[in-house]
């Protein structure tokens, strides 16, 4: 006897939301067999689960696999499984009905979203993947037994209004999703979804890591010519990430990081992690041992690749990795997600914020160790990947402890070698408090600074730190461990108060603030369009003169910085300081002295503010007139 084959129409608010999945929801419309291959491993999970703990115990499971069988002829594709199958109740509840509850309120937030991802994700919140499968196909038929029954049913439907729904004999337990395929049409992003090539194209990129073998049988023509037909699988089921790390060889380490990363040098790090509780998830992260070309590139991506139960969702997930680290790469595996979760949802899931925290520390943490064991290997890390760290301590207040202990700078104390903070605390000088630095373009001009004289000459080390994003960093961190961080550059510097050799007495102090006591005002008044005050300085043993800026003011290299972005600053004057003992500046001071309306004296200041501004390796305001002036004084001392 023939079954009767029932027609049941969908609900006027599922029609519409099937019409949002078929034709406005997934932009990529190769995610279809993305979201049935998932829905059959799903299958086989719970058929193997049921066979060890529940009411099939004892069912065979010894060979559970995934089918892609292509006809040509009839222009179908059907994936199939041999896992737990539904019943006739099962169809309807899971597949006749897009949503039992809340369909108005979902339509409701599509039609608010303007985004495309979110609107797909919440489609993915229905678990409504099977219906994408009508992207790509006119008619879909679905045969299915479940395991522990007798009989078969078919669901049949073209997307439109209604289903049909029939029991269906000699069905082998498991199901088998058929889709009748629309012509390929580029235009509309339909490929030939009937091409062996394109179907492992799409299995290699978003099923390659099904823990469930992925057959299909593929033509071959032998040396005598004759066609045969073999059993491939497509997929690798190689998810490293999911083995106990002591089953992992580093070589497939090494070659699973080179599959991701396109980098054919081994990795400095892997860090292999696995988080059990109410957000499970795998991970395997890895440091590259050199940095990629487009590292401080704004086209660069940052995040690692995110799969959802081993299918892959997407590449650079920026969710789970600040873009300080964009540099690590891997896999993260969650348990709990969506197959359709979109980034913008991922930004403000809670339990993502906690996996990235997680994740984050793991890296600071594994650096923190390689630093402390194998200090040859990261040197070479932090030479790669140090000034990409460095914008952590702008961007992850929450870390900027750990990231301190990680910076690593040159500094005075070797010509050759860095030195973190923690070393530079540990060699100061006794009653030293303070971790002295200087910014600069490069080490040479650094060192030959004349804010470095007194510091020189005292023993002081000093941290050389010669990154644009030095500039920034430095104001942002007051202090290391409780010791207070200060630009040489800036502020007053008065070394005696701690220096161990013959301290200047109050005394000396006020008759030397007397002795200059005309001349500063007057030079201040002199050069007030290029600087604010004129004061006598205790960090200069050779030089004339240097300038410096007050405590908070914005360093002329960050000025300059700011407005290559297009940022209006105001100019910052800043202080000129005098070396009370050099013989220019006592002469001048004479020279004051005896006419302070000689005009050679304001040329003389101005050859004075503009040989500072030089050797700070500064802009001249007006090089032609500095010039000028430097040679009309030369040719009169000849």
């Amino acid at each position: 006897m023939p079954s009767s084959v029932e027609t049941l129409e969908f609900q006027a608010e599922t029609r519409q939301l099937l019409r949002l999945v078929i034709h406005s929801i997934y932009s990529n419309k190769d995610i279809f067999l993305r979201e049935l291959i998932s829905n059959a491993s799903d299958a086989l999970d719970k058929l193997r689960l049921e066979s060890l703990t529940g009411s099939l115990a004892g069912v065979d499971i010894s060979d559970l696999h995934i089918s892609l069988e292509v006809d040509r002829g009839a222009r179908t594709l059907t994936v199939r499984d041999n896992g737990i199958g539904m019943t006739r109740d099962d169809l309807v509840e899971l597949i006749g009905t897009i949503a039992k509850s809340g369909t108005a309120g979902l339509l409701e937030k599509i039609k608010e979203s303007k985004d495309a991802a979110t609107t797909e994700s919440l489609i993915g919140q229905f678990g409504v993947g099977f219906y994408s499968a009508f992207m790509v196909a006119d008619q879909v038929t679905v045969h299915t037994r479940r395991a522990g029954t007798d009989s078969g049913t078919q669901w049949e439907s073209d997307g439109e209004g209604s289903y049909t729904i029939q029991a269906a004999d000699d069905l082998p337990v498991g199901t088998s999703v058929t889709l009748h395929l629309k012509p390929a049409d580029s235009e509309d992003g339909l490929a030939d979804y009937l091409s062996e090539s394109k179907i492992r194209q799409i299995v290699k990129r978003y099923s390659d890591f099904i823990r469930w073998p992925i057959r299909m049988a593929t033509d071959r023509t032998d040396a005598d010519g004759e066609a045969t037909s073999d059993l491939d699988t497509l997929n690798s089921m190689k998810a490293l990430w999911a083995r106990p790390r002591s089953e992992v060889t580093e070589h497939e380490y090494n070659e699973f990081y080179q599959q991701i990363s396109h980098d054919w040098l081994p990795p400095a790090e892997t860090i292999h992690m696995r988080a059990e509780g109410t957000f499970e998830y795998e991970a395997l992260l890895f440091i590259p041992s050199q940095a990629p070309f487009d590292l401080y590139s704004r086209e660069s991506k940052s995040g690692v690749q995110l799969y959802v139960k081993r299918v892959f969702i997407m590449d650079d997930c920026e969710a789970l990795m600040p873009n300080y680290l964009r540099f690590v790469k891997g896999v993260v595996d969650a348990h709990d997600l969506s197959l359709n979760v979109s980034r913008e949802l991922l930004q403000h899931d809670r339990q993502i914020q906690g996996v990235r925290r997680r994740l984050v520390k793991k890296v600071l943490g594994a650096l923190k160790d390689m630093q402390a064991k194998d200090a040859e290997r990261y040197t070479k890390v932090w030479a790669q990947f140090g000034r990409a760290l460095k914008e952590g301590l702008l961007e992850d207040t929450d870390n900027s402890e750990a990231l301190l202990e990680l910076v690593s700078a040159a500094s005075t104390h070797d010509p050759e070698k860095t030195t973190t903070l923690r070393e530079y605390v540990g060699r100061m000088k006794d009653g030293q408090d303070t971790i002295y630095y200087l910014t600069g373009e490069t080490r040479a001009m650094v060192e030959n600074s004349p804010h470095m004289e007194a510091f020189a000459a005292k023993g002081y080390e000093v941290l050389i730190l010669t990154d644009p994003i030095d500039e920034v960093w430095v104001d942002q961190v007051p202090a290391f461990d409780g010791h207070p961080m200060q630009s040489i550059a800036k502020g007053q510097v008065d070394l005696d108060d701690t220096a161990d050799g013959d301290k200047e007495t109050d005394a000396d102090k006020a008759q030397r603030e007397q002795d200059f006591a005309a001349l500063l005002p007057w030079l201040t008044t002199t050069l007030s369009d290029h600087v604010k005050q004129v004061r006598l300085s205790s960090r200069l043993t050779t030089s004339a003169a240097c300038i410096v800026g007050d405590a908070h003011d914005v360093t002329p290299t960050l000025e300059k910085m700011y407005r290559a972005m297009g940022q209006q600053m105001p100019t910052v004057k800043r202080i000129l300081e005098l070396n009370p003992t050099h013989p220019l500046i006592t002469a001048l001071r004479t020279a004051h002295h005896a006419d302070a309306e000689a005009p050679a004296l304001k040329e003389t200041a101005e050859l004075i503010y503009g040989s500072a501004l030089l050797a700070e390796g500064g802009d001249l305001p007006d090089p032609a007139r500095f010039t000028r002036l430097l040679t009309d004084h030369l040719t009169r001392t000849l």
